[in-house]
This record gives structure tokens, sequence and C-alpha cells, in this order.
């Protein structure tokens, strides 16, 4: 009986042991890493490209220069359904011919102010001014011909002529089309051309001697 008993202890010690042997097979092994592991990765600071200002300016420089627009005879300005007299627009019209815009814009603000008038044919009251015989202050449509005259002005800067030695070449008005309104009678509509061209004051004096 001794012996059996032995035998069951010596048999429970082995199965103790390869258990014991089991459990710390199945430990994890703690791998050692090396050193500079834990040491985040450093990112590789970024290359500044130097750019010279000038080189960009001249660039620039250089496309504005391409874009550079070729120079016209004669500037144009046009207007639609104005709401003024067919018949003050044209003595306007001839009024403002071969003055420069300037000089064309200062006088008809004197008309709306009443300080010169607009000659004029036909049964007309009599306005004393010098060389006038007779005449009125269209007061709506000189506003009109201002509004119109500044675009001139733009535009003859914007094609490359000379201020100074720009004129009013061609001014016209006519009929445009006029709505019908109560009583059968047609609302006021004219339709204004003005062109502008450079004119040398020394070949016009020339060809007057």
């Amino acid at each position: 009986m001794a012996q059996e008993n032995k035998n069951t202890n010596n048999v429970k010690n082995v199965k103790q042991e390869k258990k014991a042997e089991v459990k710390e097979s199945a430990k994890p092994v703690a791998t050692q890493t090396p050193a500079t592991a834990n040491v985040p990765a450093q990112t590789p600071a970024p290359i500044a490209i130097a750019v010279d200002s000038k080189k960009t300016d001249d660039k620039k420089d250089d496309k504005k220069a391409k874009i550079e627009r070729p120079k016209k005879e004669e500037a144009i300005a046009k207007g639609t359904n104005l709401s003024a007299s067919k018949k003050h627009c044209m003595y306007i019209c001839s009024f403002i011919k071969n003055k420069s815009v300037d000089q064309a814009i200062k006088e008809l603000n004197e008309v709306i102010i009443l300080k010169r008038v607009i000659p004029m044919k036909g049964e007309i009251p009599h306005r004393s001014a010098p060389g006038i015989m007779s005449g009125r202050y269209p007061i709506n449509a000189s506003k009109q011909f201002i509004y119109l005259l500044k675009a001139l002005k733009g535009n003859i800067i914007a094609n490359g002529l000379d201020l100074d030695k720009a004129r009013i070449s061609f001014a016209s008005a006519t009929w445009a089309s006029r709505p019908s309104r109560r009583g059968g009678t047609r609302f006021k509509r004219a339709f204004v051309l003005l062109k502008a061209k450079e004119f040398d004051n020394q070949k016009t004096k020339e060809k007057k001697k």
C-alpha cells in the first residue's frame, strides 16, 4: 500500500510540473526593442525656395506691354431712346460740333443754369445774347448730352486718342421708336450719335491761311 501511495504521489508531481512548464511557455515573451524605437520619427524640414520678386514683376510688366491695344482713329458714343425732343437734340448737335468735349460739357452746364442760349430757328422767342437772334434753354436735352459727352470722353481715352487734340467731328440726332400714350400722342424719343477725331491745330491753321 505504501508503495502504491508513493507511485500516485510521483505521478501527481510529474503532472504538476508539466502544467507549470505549459503555463510558463504560454506567457508572452518580452521582446527587447532598441533604444531608438521609442524616439518619434522626425519628418524632414521643408526646403525654402527663394523667389525673386523682381523677376515676377518683370513678367507682369511684359504681359501688360503685350496686351496694349492699338490706337484707333475715332471714338464713338451712342444714345438710344433718349427722352428728349429730337428738335432740341438737332440744335444741340450743331452747337457742340467742332468743339472739344470739355468745352461742350462746360457750355451745356451753362445752358442748364440759364446763362447760355442754344441758337434755334423758327417761331421761337428772341433771346438777348450776342450773335443770337432766337433760341431756347433745352435743360432736359442738355443733361442727356452731358451724359453722352462724358461717355465719349472715356472712349477717347480708351482708344488712345489725345484728349486735347480731339474734337467732335460728327453729331446727329434722329427719331427713335416713340411709344404711344393716352390721347393718341407719342412720347419724345431721340437717337443721338457722336464721333470724335484728332485734329492737328497747325494743319488747320495752314489750311485757313
